[in-house]
């Protein structure tokens, strides 16, 4: 039997929708939610991504604040800015889109973004808490993945979830997150040894490589559910994952489809955290 489709546009949606109150209300205080979003150089995946997150804040009534910065920004300009929108009232959530240009250090861009604004959940203060179990901001793909799993009340608790890919962005948090649900967590790497035979014991597959099609459907053990979280562009320029999805769902009990399963989730988390964010500011109760 082919696994389920789950449909990460479908649960963006409704996440999207359950922000709608929170908004009207914030509204009624005189707050307007606002997300910066810095955009350094041009590159392509970047300037659509940007671009999407843009039109849902529009869509939401949150208040965007694009800045585009070319390729040859230095990194005290680029600081420099950040502490600008910090200590604006207005901005409730700093994004600095990745990757960024050759030269700049993501690690003191992250940094130096407030703790209080930051919407992407990268940096230190967001982190540590998360590994502390008391999440604050948590990094929009990874939180993105996890919602997807609840919305399809797959059980996490006691089952073995198996993570390819150890990325600060994806892989480190999604494995903090689903052992905070109680799963037992194995994270595989480039250097993992016998990469089949790990992932062939994932109940929960999650894999975040960057590598198109590169878990087979033989790696796949029959009843899993999987979670691919990649986005490649193949030789035909058609936008596919890290797994065969069409050999995979034969084998799964559920799916992710790319696209529309995890990008969707990772904006509408984005827009999520940055209510959030307003809220805090405003004295509000939050949840995480």
């Amino acid at each position: 039997m082919a696994a389920v489709l789950i449909d990460g546009k479908k649960v963006a949606s409704d996440i999207r929708e359950g922000l709608k109150k929170d908004i009207e209300t914030l509204q009624s205080k005189g707050i307007v939610p606002g997300l910066a979003v810095v955009l350094v150089g041009e590159d392509p995946a970047s300037k659509k991504y940007v671009a999407s997150k843009e039109k849902t804040c529009t869509e939401l009534g949150i208040a965007s604040f694009p800045h585009k910065m070319p390729a040859d920004t230095s990194q005290s300009a680029l600081l420099q800015l950040i502490e600008t929108l910090n200590n604006d009232p207005k901005v409730h959530g700093i994004l600095v889109q990745l990757p960024l240009p050759k030269g700049l250090d993501e690690k003191a861009v992250m940094n130096t973004i407030s703790p209080m604004k930051d919407a992407d959940g990268f940096g230190p203060v967001s982190l540590g808490n998360l590994m502390m179990g008391t999440p604050t901001f948590i990094p929009c793909t990874p939180y993105g993945a996890i919602k997807m799993i609840e919305a399809y009340n797959i059980n996490l608790e006691g089952k073995h979830a198996v993570v390819v890919g150890r990325s600060i962005i994806v892989g480190k948090p999604l494995s903090m997150l689903l052992q905070m649900k109680n799963a037992t967590v194995t994270m595989c790497h480039s250097k993992t040894k016998n990469l089949k035979e790990e992932c062939l014991r994932a109940d929960i597959l999650c894999v975040a490589i960057g590598r198109a099609k590169m878990i087979t459907g033989d790696m796949v053990k029959e009843g899993a559910a999987v979670i691919d979280v990649g986005i490649n562009v193949n030789e035909q320029g058609k936008i596919v994952g890290d797994v065969d999805f069409d050999a995979a769902k034969e084998r799964a009990s559920y799916i992710t489809p790319v696209p529309g399963g995890a990008g969707p989730m990772t904006i509408a988390m984005l827009m999520y955290n940055t209510v959030q964010a307003a809220k805090m500011a405003a004295g509000m109760e939050v949840k995480f």
